[in-house]
């Protein structure tokens, strides 16, 4: 199967498994904001898409559906002791798939990730993070995202609009200080380096929040970053 075909099933599967998915009364976040067009929803249920091995991984309340186009399979992980709460008290734990297809997942009330296997498809590692700031605090993250150019995850708290970097061997997370929190934060994506040259900006992630994406531009380091009041080029 072709990489463009491959990629054309993955969509079809996508939009038929995610509209057979229930998070519960997450996506019910904020009705009247977004009925009055002053926010943008959040996502009802997480993924991530896979051409290279034909697959989609949707997260639910029950764990992981991963679903196989070659095989028209679907196997349900379950992730265990996962932590995790629903609307109104947070957004959507998350999914983020790994350099080598791995799929890591949040808890949105505890610094704790679960790492599945590509092969295996099982839940082989539980990673307890050690954070180097915030240990007063409860942190979960409601968004994540792996970035190739860093060789790194980044991950997000819309409790407390903080911004964090994940070591690839997800044992320690560090906190990149923001000019400005971005609370209410539910998604992440990393913006191409060609991107980032067409449109002139130094932007190298996108937060999502219900009033749009933010940019943010680190600076040298990585120590700190720069949150833009303007929505960024890109889509997270």
């Amino acid at each position: 199967m072709s990489n463009g075909i491959a990629s054309a099933f993955l969509l079809a599967v996508l939009v038929v498994a995610i509209g057979g998915c229930d998070f519960g009364a997450a996506s019910q976040q904020r009705p009247n904001a977004v009925r009055n067009g002053l926010e943008s929803p959040p996502p009802s249920a997480r993924y991530g898409v896979d051409p290279a091995r034909h697959r989609v991984w949707i997260l639910t309340r029950d764990g992981v559906s991963i679903y196989d186009v070659t095989r028209s399979e679907r196997i349900v992980v379950p992730l265990p002791y996962w932590l995790w709460v629903d609307a109104p008290y947070a957004y959507l734990p998350d999914l983020a798939l790994g350099p080598r297809g791995e799929a890591v997942i949040t808890s949105n009330v505890v610094p704790t990730l679960w790492r599945i296997d590509p092969e295996t498809l099982a839940v082989v590692s539980v990673h307890p993070l050690l954070l180097d700031s915030d240990t007063d605090k409860d942190v979960g993250f409601s968004g994540l995202v792996y970035s190739s150019e860093h060789e790194a995850f980044f991950a997000v708290s819309d409790l407390h609009g903080s911004l964090w970097r994940i070591d690839p061997d997800l044992g320690r997370a560090r906190k990149i200080w923001l000019s400005t929190p971005v609370r209410k934060a539910f998604g992440l994506t990393v913006l191409p380096r060609l991107l980032r040259q067409q449109t002139s900006r130094q932007t190298e992630l996108c937060v999502r929040t219900p009033r749009g994406g933010r940019a943010v531009d680190f600076a040298p380091g990585e120590r700190s970053a720069y949150v833009s009041a303007a929505p960024c080029a890109g889509r997270a």
